[in-house]
């Protein structure tokens, strides 16, 4: 499908300077006619002055008003000739689940766990190839930071922008986040053991609807795969060195839940691991994606976009020569030259 649109079309504002332009060089020349009628006759003023032009004026800013329309055009960047073509490819679909609550903060995993998170996860996606992914961040709630893409480069920029202040409802709804991972795959796939979740989390949830969700997944033939934050005993939640605490001015403390994410892994076929500061354990739920079947995957990408700005940049840069040659008054060298006068006296003998 050939498309035309512009790259940057915040350019095209200056086409509005055309009419103030051509409305201020009209109250000019009405300025400059009432001052000559201060002098005596205009016909008679005008037959004094026979190098004067009010047609060659017009002309004048008639041009430097297209030179810059083209110019506006040019910086504008017109594109044309792009295609949306399908390419076939096999892999398989992750969806990296992650927990963005303000536990995540805690920095009993170093630096903190919110930055290794991100770490680990950006190390797993430059070496991926084939798969796609998506993400999905979630507290009290969850939100699709990005839809399952083959664009690596923005699942990067997606995983650097992982922080708490992204949802403001806290709390670990993990049911509602695993509804919503598994409404974010795409149709395609749908019913393959393509897919798999990743899921990332740290604290503690005691929602009942995650092991609903899990076999819900399973009966889908969508595999989850947990990587626990944090330890089941608890600890204070520490932020920038200073203790979080409740509204009842107690201290806060974070405890995993890993009998929870234990079953929901073993209820999808899935792996979990127990994250610490020697191995944050995404190499061993990878090993356990190599055993994920690949499906076939269908992408669609944009073929490169033809930039046509040269073609408008161009004729903007003719005008702007030609505005320059244009004299405002008729050229004392061609003032002899009556063609029309001598045509009308031909005329006039040949009757």
């Amino acid at each position: 499908m050939d498309v035309f649109d512009f790259a940057s079309p915040e350019w095209l504002y200056l086409l509005l300077a055309i009419p103030a332009l051509l409305l201020i060089y009209w109250v000019l020349v009405l300025y400059a006619r009432r001052k000559l009628r201060r002098f005596g006759d205009e016909a008679t003023l005008g037959a004094l002055m026979p190098d004067r032009s009010v047609a060659r004026g017009w002309i004048k800013i008639s041009v430097l008003c297209l030179a810059i329309a083209m110019l506006s055009l040019a910086a504008a960047r017109p594109r044309t000739g792009s295609k949306l073509r399908s390419v076939e490819t096999t892999g398989r679909e992750i969806l990296f689940l992650v927990d963005v609550s303000n536990s995540m903060l805690a920095e009993d995993s170093k630096p903190s766990r919110m930055a290794r998170t991100r770490y680990a996860l950006t190390q797993l996606v430059r070496e991926m190839k084939g798969d796609r992914v998506g993400i999905i961040a979630f507290a009290g709630e969850a939100e699709v930071l990005l839809p399952i893409t083959g664009d690596y480069k923005m699942a990067e920029s997606k995983i650097k922008s992982l922080d708490p202040a992204l949802i403001a409802n806290q709390g670990t709804e993990l049911g509602s986040a695993l509804e919503l991972a598994l409404l974010s795959f795409s149709s395609s796939t749908h019913g393959r053991a393509s897919r798999l979740v990743i899921l990332i989390t740290d604290g503690e949830t005691h929602d009942s609807t995650a092991i609903n969700v899990a076999e819900q997944a399973a009966d889908e033939g969508t595999t989850i795969c947990a990587v626990g934050i944090g330890s089941p005993e608890g600890v204070i939640l520490e932020i920038d060195g200073r203790t979080m605490e409740d509204e009842m001015g107690k201290p806060v403390l974070t405890k995993l839940n890993e009998e929870l994410l234990q079953q929901i892994a073993t209820t999808t076929n899935g792996l979990y691991v127990r994250s610490d500061n020697d191995d944050f354990g995404l190499k061993r739920i990878m090993a356990r994606l190599d055993e994920v079947e690949a499906t076939e995957l269908t992408q669609r990408t944009f073929e490169a976009y033809d930039e046509q700005y040269q073609w408008f940049l161009g004729a903007a840069l003719l005008l702007l020569v030609v505005e320059m040659l244009l004299l405002s008054r008729r050229n004392p060298l061609l003032r002899g030259v009556k063609l029309f006068e001598e045509r009308n006296r031909e005329n006039n003998k040949t009757n």
